[in-house]
């Protein structure tokens, strides 16, 4: 593994200088590149292949899985240009024969999902609201869960405080098909969670909720409707004028995590989400790992180091 880790680095390094003298990119150009190619050979090294080996189908499954991760389009887009920069460096110096990366499209810089949001525009939306009052409280617990954790809006309504270990710094989430997984969960996350379980007896909860983690002002568990609106309020308060629903979260999680470095497989495991051909590679993943990654790949827990 060491020098196949060695092999890769002098890979990349010659890939670095390429593109530096011959196509005279920039170096924020050159390391946002690098960073993409890494990315695609830890995918394709999951799957005992080297780069020589790699084929078109394997260009498009690896993009297929950006995809379904929720990766904005303008990040797609940026990554498919460092491939095919990647292969035609390859076969330019003469270590491949053929280029799988030619045919490679880009996607449409359109609506194909909610815009992403920055760490600043979210800390922008938490600071927005008024945590002296009930909702509030609770409004900013949920912004923060589902940004730390990554979940889709019906894992947050259906969060369960019998499922929630912050001693451990885990939570378990009730997916898709009512699969659960475990997913970490930051600090931050953890002592909001408890700021607004101080308040949660407060309302009288109805029998049918009393396991129920977030509640609306009734007792009862809250819709997801609640939720979009809560998030489109905050983003309005906050100026903030992109197409936003609560599932920009997830995605934000998610592409936040790939900038940071954290492993595709990783990431497919902390949102729940099953891959047609990688699914029995990784869903015996240590926790540990998983914790190792959020914490070392969110930027909600590099401000906390």
């Amino acid at each position: 593994m060491a020098s196949e880790n060695e092999n890769y680095e002098k890979l990349i390094a010659m890939f670095d200088a390429w593109l530096s003298m011959e196509k005279g990119l920039s170096a924020n150009t050159v390391e946002a590149y690098n960073d993409d190619i890494l990315k695609l050979l830890k995918y394709i090294a999951d799957r005992h292949r080297c780069p020589e080996e790699i084929e078109e189908a394997d260009l498009h499954e690896f993009l297929a899985t950006l995809y379904d991760l929720g990766i904005s389009a303008r990040t797609q887009a940026r990554i498919i240009s460092g491939i095919r920069s990647f292969f035609s460096f390859l076969k330019i110096t003469g270590k491949v024969k053929d280029n799988p990366a030619a045919l490679l499209k880009m996607p449409k810089l359109g609506k194909h999902f909610p815009d992403i949001l920055t760490v600043e525009e979210i800390d922008a939306m938490e600071a927005a609201i008024d945590v002296s009052t009930y909702e509030g409280c609770r409004n900013r617990a949920i912004v923060e869960v589902m940004y730390s954790c990554g979940l889709r809006v019906s894992e947050v309504v259906s969060l369960r405080i019998s499922n929630l270990f912050l001693q451990e710094e885990y939570i378990m989430v009730e997916g898709k098909g009512s699969k659960q997984r475990l997913v970490p969960i930051s600090e931050t996350a953890i002592t909001l969670i408890r700021d607004y379980l101080a308040v949660r007896g407060d309302v009288n909860v109805k029998s049918d909720a009393e396991d129920i983690l977030f509640l609306n002002r009734r007792g009862s568990g809250m819709s997801r409707v609640m939720i979009f609106y809560i998030v489109k309020d905050l983003c309005e308060q906050c100026g903030i004028h992109k197409n936003i629903s609560p599932h920009s979260l997830r995605h934000s999680f998610a592409t936040h995590m790939l900038e940071g470095g954290a492993n595709i497989r990783a990431i497919q495991q902390l949102l729940g989400h099953e891959s047609i051909s990688t699914t029995e590679i990784y869903v015996h993943i240590d926790c540990s790992y998983l914790r190792r990654e959020v914490v070392n790949c969110h930027p909600r827990s590099k401000l906390m180091r």
